[in-house]
């Protein structure tokens, strides 16, 4: 059996993993513009954020997924703090589930994750036309909030396997 001094630097890299991941995709805002699909978007940072915060992952700082938050806001325009505000949230929200369930399942957790960001999608687009008189349409929300929800099953099986390799 390996022990942990050998792997040295590469599983501490390994170990940080997902908060490099999560500030990458907020700091590339990846996007399917390039596809010509219409309607089509997901927000991966939700998936990331939920799924690690679940797991109570020793890594995933609530400081980090909040300063998160404030490059995505940068990168992508809108009012400083409101995706802080959303990834702080989610961590909430996740955090609350985590301590109430006796025994995780993968299916409850899909559809409180539903839940979830349906909420988040609904306050944003609420704060953003009320306050800051943003012209949005809806149905991009519609559109998002449903494939971040489809693309959740997928990238948690690779979570999974992330998780199980940095176990062995």
């Amino acid at each position: 059996m390996v022990s942990l001094r050998t792997k040295g630097s590469f599983l501490k890299l390994y170990s940080w993993l997902p908060i490099l991941i999560l500030y990458i995709s907020v700091l590339n805002e990846f996007d399917f513009n390039y596809l010509n699909l219409e309607y089509f978007s997901f927000n991966f940072p939700f998936i990331l954020i939920f799924f690690f915060t679940l797991k109570d992952f020793k890594h995933f700082d609530y400081i980090l997924v909040f300063i998160a938050g404030l490059f995505n806001d940068t990168v992508v325009g809108l009012p400083l703090g409101l995706s802080s505000l959303s990834y702080t949230l989610i961590c909430i929200a996740t955090a609350y589930l985590r301590n109430i369930t006796i025994r995780p399942n993968p299916m409850k957790d899909w559809f409180y994750f539903l839940f979830i960001i349906s909420l988040i999608n609904s306050l944003n687009y609420s704060i953003l036309t009320l306050f800051f008189s943003f012209d949005l349409i809806l149905m991009n929300y519609l559109v998002n909030t449903f494939f971040t929800f489809s693309f959740y099953i997928i990238f948690v099986s690779l979570f999974k396997y992330y998780l199980k390799g940095l176990n062995d």
